[in-house]
């Protein structure tokens, strides 16, 4: 299992998350037959731009990042999803898919809070996951609403 080795990787790993799950809820947005349910994807794309936009400022130095030598390895298996988009995808498949990437950005995101050196970063990180904790919620109100 590859190992990030040092805050750079990891921040190019969670910026390339971010990227990923803003084009996913672009692309899903525009396959919506429900106007609710398009705005809420792309409401979900424009977060998923906005953490890009922190984690950016991150790596640009706008706000410190300090892990020390005892971080705890972080394997990007370990956030990896294995499941693809595919174009044909069912609306049930698309939100377990979402659920997923979100459970996965959530545990990441915990993960890089507890490695954070700084209480700056270390907040920043868990209001990320709490984020992503929310949008895996809605997802699943949904799935339960519409497909259950």
């Amino acid at each position: 299992m590859k190992e990030f080795n040092s805050a750079d990787e990891i921040l190019d790993f969670a910026i390339a998350g971010e990227v990923e799950a803003n084009k996913f809820y672009a692309d899903l947005a525009a396959k919506m037959d429900s106007g609710a349910m398009k705005k809420v994807f792309e409401d979900f794309a424009a977060e998923e731009a906005g953490h890009k936009a922190k984690l950016e400022a991150v790596k640009k130095g706008q706000l410190e990042m300090s892990i020390g030598q005892d971080m705890p390895n972080l394997g990007i298996a370990d956030y990896a999803v294995d499941i693809e988009p595919t174009p044909g995808m069912s609306y049930a498949d698309a939100l377990i898919l979402a659920m997923k990437k979100e459970k996965a950005a959530y545990r990441l995101y915990l993960d890089l809070a507890a490695a954070a050196g700084t209480e700056e970063l270390t907040n920043l990180f868990l209001a990320l996951a709490q984020e992503e904790a929310k949008h895996k919620l809605r997802f699943e109100i949904e799935y339960d609403d519409v497909i259950l």
